[in-house]
């Protein structure tokens, strides 16, 4: 009586094959796990990057406007974890009453900044040009 079963070969051929196939299951949920963690940190800087610009809006309006300022820091801005947030050094701009320029001739009280909110780990970085404009209060100079 002959036995029909699988020879070595087949068996050596057939865990090739599943192996193969574990191999590029395991590659697409590693790609998915890291293309959520990138979609994420995106967010958040997206995030993080507009409630800064809205703090630094805030507190230049609550009158610490700096004439011919370099660069400007927000005190007490809570960064989430594992970003940090900033205003591009060299990117204050001032307006001439024609365009801006990186030249503070004189300071007629407007400003433009680049704020850049980054992860640490460099997978995501946002930026967004602020506005800032000198407030005008009673007594304040050209204001009066």
């Amino acid at each position: 009586m002959r036995e029909h079963g699988e020879s070595l070969l087949e068996l050596v051929i057939a865990i090739a094959l599943m192996g193969v196939a574990i191999v590029a299951v395991m590659a697409g949920l590693t790609t998915t796990v890291l293309m959520s963690d990138t979609q994420r940190k995106e967010a958040t800087a997206v995030t993080t990057v507009r409630n800064y610009a809205e703090a630094l809006q805030n507190y230049v309006a609550d009158g610490h406007y700096v004439a011919c300022a370099t660069s400007y820091v927000v005190p007490g801005f809570a960064v989430p974890e594992g970003f940090t947030a900033k205003v591009v050094g060299g990117s204050v701009q001032y307006w001439t009453g024609a365009l801006w320029l990186p030249l503070c001739l004189p300071d007629r009280g407007l400003q433009r900044v680049r704020v850049l909110v980054s992860s640490t780990d460099g997978r995501a970085s946002e930026t967004l040009e602020v506005v800032l404009r000198k407030p005008c209060r009673v007594g304040d100079s050209p204001c009066t």
